[in-house]
């Protein structure tokens, strides 16, 4: 199999995202088949991940994710020349259960996934505002478990030659390689909204930042030496193909609409590669352009993204709502998450209080107009039209809320602690929907 490593940090906001996908972009310029994944459940991450190696981010969920999702991941990593794996949050931070660990999946941390793939980690230190005293957080960190192997370290945020010193000679003592150290760069930071980063293909020069980026990455750190530290991608999974056809999410239907826009962009790449393989047909519309699904589909999907900023829009969408309304009339399965699900609701209240006219397809009222964060892993259980089986796991990630929300619920939801939430989403037969993301079947934990 080819080579990985995983490029982690101490916490969130480290510089993790601008690292990896400036990386991907140098190896990819010498001439490297590279491969990306993401730890656990972000959408947003991945995109520059995959523009920065013209392919696919593959997420890689240890919480979430059965066997067969992982084994079917490392197989497509596995196959490339060299994988770089961005982790989540702080190296160590994963899913909180009363167990705190789930067979030998651990919490779906960062340092999970490296001792699972048998990968080093490439330590992101934001050294800002630190000096000597960096030495005992790398100190911790390297030595906290015994199974993780913390090969190197970059230094983030360094502000001067001095200061770069400082850093290099503290850590001397700990054996530690230290790759580079990266000076401040106001210059490349990438903009944020309230899910996190602006989406990469909404960026207008997307392209010139990336290289902009890797030129900057290239400058400041030894490259070769980090291609040194690359180690065999060792996959653990093991399944039989039988067992692989039970655990997969089955397709919605035969023939699947997909949106696909600036308002509905939350799709999971292993997704739909499990649909295809089971000989699902996929084709995409974009609500904004006023396209419409398919005459001769069976189903549609409304993925999660950004209705709340293109409320006005949609609700022009006459005939978009209308062709929802026949589909769902001749019995096609329409599912919606999180923002596909608002957008079948009788209306979306926006930032300042105005109402918008939705798909009407659901009895449902949703708003963004007092933003409240809910977030987090959920176990679901469902007894549905949907073609899956009966306990899922997901996430949850949105700021806006329901207002009216009648009907039967689609999902009862825990979460990772197994503390029970509201039951979440409506279903109507063959219309579905809910504020969460099915990453998989769930794993026998």
């Amino acid at each position: 199999m080819g080579k990985g490593l995983v490029i982690a940090a101490t916490h969130s906001g480290a510089g993790k995202t601008l690292i990896t996908m400036a990386l991907l972009r140098c190896f990819k310029r010498q001439g490297f088949n590279m491969a990306a994944a993401k730890t656990g459940p972000d959408y947003i991450d991945p995109a520059f991940h995959a523009k920065a190696i013209d392919g696919i981010c593959y997420n890689y969920d240890l919480w979430a994710m059965n066997d067969a999702s992982l084994l079917a991941i490392e197989t497509q990593l596995g196959a490339a020349d060299m994988t770089i794996v961005e982790g989540v949050l702080g190296l160590f931070d994963g899913a909180i259960s009363k167990t705190n660990k789930h067979a030998n999946r651990g919490n779906g941390s960062t340092a999970d996934v490296a001792a699972r793939l048998n990968l080093p980690v490439i330590l992101l230190v934001d050294a800002g505002a630190m000096g000597q005293s960096v030495a005992a957080l790398v100190h911790g960190f390297a030595s906290f478990r015994p199974d993780i192997n913390v090969a190197a370290i970059i230094f983030n945020n360094v502000g001067s030659e001095r200061h770069k010193k400082i850093l290099i000679d503290a850590v001397a003592p700990l054996g530690i390689t230290v790759i580079g150290c990266l000076p401040r760069h106001n210059d490349l930071r990438l903009p944020n909204r309230h899910l996190g980063l602006v989406q990469a293909n909404e960026m207008a020069d997307f392209e010139t930042f990336i290289e902009k980026a890797a030129d900057y990455i290239s400058k400041h750190l030894d490259l070769n030496l980090l291609a040194s530290k690359f180690l065999s991608l060792q996959a653990k999974t093991q399944m039989s193909e039988d067992s692989v056809k039970t655990s997969r999410l089955n397709p919605l239907g035969q023939n699947i609409a997909i949106a696909k826009d600036a308002a509905f962009t939350f799709i999971y790449p292993h997704i739909l590669a499990q649909w295809r393989d089971q000989g699902a047909n996929l084709s995409f519309f974009s609500p904004l352009a006023d396209q419409l699904p398919a005459a001769d589909i069976d189903a549609v999907f409304l993925p999660g993204g950004y209705p709340e900023l293109f409320a006005s829009e949609l609700a022009s969408k006459d005939n978009l709502r209308h062709s929802l309304q026949n589909l769902a009339a001749n019995k096609a399965i329409i599912y919606g998450e999180c923002g596909g699900y608002m957008a079948m609701g009788k209306g979306l209240v926006d930032s300042q209080g105005v109402r918008h006219k939705m798909f009407d397809l659901l009895d449902l009222v949703t708003s963004f107009e007092q933003p409240k964060r809910h977030l987090g892993y959920r176990h679901l259980s469902h007894q549905s039209a949907l073609p899956w089986a009966a306990n899922l796991r997901g996430h949850e990630f949105h700021y806006t809320h329901a207002l009216k929300a009648n009907g039967q619920a689609l999902f009862e939801a825990t979460d990772a602690q197994g503390v029970s939430h509201a039951d979440m989403g409506l279903q109507d037969g063959n219309i579905m929907g809910s504020y969460a993301h099915v990453i998989d079947v769930r794993p026998n934990d």
